[in-house]
C-alpha cells in the first residue's frame, strides 16, 4: 500500500512536472515565435527599405539619362543651326567662283579702257563693272584686301614666285598682286596670287 502511495506521488510529481515542462515549452515556443515575427517584420521592412533605396536609384539612373539626352539634343539643335547659316553662306558658293574669272577680265578691261580717250565708253563699262561688283557684293562675296608692301602670310594668299626684292624694305614682304583673291563671309574661296621678294 506504501508503495502505492509513493507510486501515486511519484506520479503526481511526474504529471507536475511534465505539466511544468510542457509550459515551459509553450513559453520557449511562444518566444521563439516572437522573435521569429519580429525577424520576419524586420527583413520584410529591410526588404520594403531595399526596394524604395531601388526605386530611388532607378529613378536617379532615368533622370540622369534624360538630363544626357536633352543636353545631346539642345547640341544638336545648335550644331545643326550653325550648320544651315553656314550653308546659306556657301551655298552660292560654285556661282561666285565661277564669276571671279569675269570679273577678273572686267576688271582688265576697265585698266585697257581707263588708257582710251574715250570718257563716255569708259563711264559706260564702269557703271557696268560698278553694278557686277555691287551685286556679288551683295550675295556675300568680298576682295581680300592685300596690297604690295604688306607682309606675306601664307593663310591669306598664295606666292606663285619669288624675285629679288627692288628695295630692301620689301624683302619677305609683297612686291604685286597678281590676281585678287575673294572671301565669301569668313571662308576664302580664292587666295591672292602673288610675287614676293627675297
Amino acid at each position: 500500500m506504501m508503495f502505492k502511495k509513493i507510486f501515486k506521488n511519484m506520479s503526481h510529481d511526474k504529471a507536475e512536472n511534465a505539466e511544468k515542462d510542457l509550459k515551459n515549452q509553450e513559453i520557449i515556443n511562444e518566444a521563439e515565435t516572437a522573435e521569429n515575427e519580429a525577424a520576419a517584420e524586420g527583413i520584410a521592412s529591410a526588404e520594403a527599405l531595399t526596394e524604395e533605396e531601388k526605386l530611388r536609384e532607378e529613378l536617379a539612373n532615368e533622370k540622369d539619362k534624360f538630363l544626357r539626352l536633352f543636353a545631346e539634343f539642345e547640341n544638336y539643335k545648335k550644331r545643326t543651326s550653325k550648320e544651315r547659316v553656314e550653308l546659306f553662306k556657301t551655298a552660292n558658293q560654285e556661282v561666285l567662283q565661277a564669276m571671279l574669272p569675269v570679273m577678273d577680265d572686267f576688271d582688265r578691261a576697265m585698266a585697257q579702257i581707263a588708257k582710251s580717250e574715250d570718257e563716255v565708253l569708259l563711264k559706260g563699262v564702269e557703271l557696268i563693272h560698278n553694278k557686277l561688283k555691287d551685286t556679288l557684293t551683295g550675295k556675300g562675296l568680298e576682295q581680300v584686301e592685300i596690297k604690295a608692301g604688306d607682309a606675306f602670310n601664307a593663310d591669306f594668299a598664295e606666292a606663285i614666285t619669288q624675285i629679288p626684292a627692288p628695295t630692301e624694305d620689301l624683302k619677305g614682304k609683297i612686291v604685286d598682286v597678281i590676281e585678287k583673291g575673294y572671301k565669301l563671309g569668313d571662308k576664302i574661296i580664292r587666295f591672292p596670287k602673288v610675287v614676293i621678294g627675297n
